[in-house]
């Protein structure tokens, strides 16, 4: 895959601001903001677009939180630009299974709150339990072959392509969708008591 000139200047741009906010500067850090804003609101509402209509996390606040851990990042030596929306990727999907986590538990009467039924949201714990159990796999996957599991964060939950994945792994593009296939066919399996979370 060729990418077109404007894409490629991005990228080279978000590498070196990346380099330059490891050798300490602020000024890189906002820059890089608005630089990477539009992608993190992407990856995010892909996310969200997996959840039940009334998930109470918007995408915006799903943003929002995943940037302010980005930000507190302090032990990561970036790569580039794969590698950064590649941890941001795993980030927010951290933030969603401790938000559905938090759901199941109040489900159980943990943190128990009186709210009146009109007040109260619409909640299908469906997609939460899909998510907690596509994790659960994922997890499982990682202590045979990390690898794969790797591939299925950055693939599934990140929305990275093929390539992107490949130059974070430093590994062919071939290899990436051999793993991706073997993944899918490994999770589907895993998971077959519950085959809504479709790769």
């Amino acid at each position: 895959m060729v990418l077109n000139p404007d894409r490629s200047l991005v990228t080279e741009q978000i590498t070196q601001l990346l380099i330059d906010w490891n050798a300490g500067s602020a000024e890189a850090l906002d820059k890089l903001l608005p630089m990477v804003e539009a992608e993190l609101r992407r990856m995010a509402s892909n996310y969200m677009r997996r959840e039940h209509p009334g998930h109470t996390l918007q995408t915006t606040a799903l943003v929002n939180e995943a940037y302010l851990k980005l930000v507190d990042q302090r032990e990561v030596r970036w790569q580039n630009r794969a590698h950064f929306f590649a941890l941001a990727s795993k980030i927010m999907r951290r933030i969603l299974l401790d938000h559905a986590r938090a759901q199941r538990r109040a489900k159980r009467g943990g943190n128990v709150v009186h709210v009146d039924l009109e007040d109260a949201p619409v909640i299908s714990p469906q997609k939460s339990e899909e998510l907690i159990a596509l994790d659960e796999a994922l997890q499982r996957l990682a202590k045979f072959d990390q690898k794969k599991s790797r591939i299925v964060e950055m693939r599934f939950f990140g929305g990275l392509t093929v390539d992107e994945v490949a130059e974070v792994l430093g590994i062919a593009p071939v290899t990436v969708m051999l793993h991706w296939r073997l993944a899918k066919a490994w999770l589907q399996r895993e998971i077959c008591h519950n085959p809504e979370p479709t790769l």
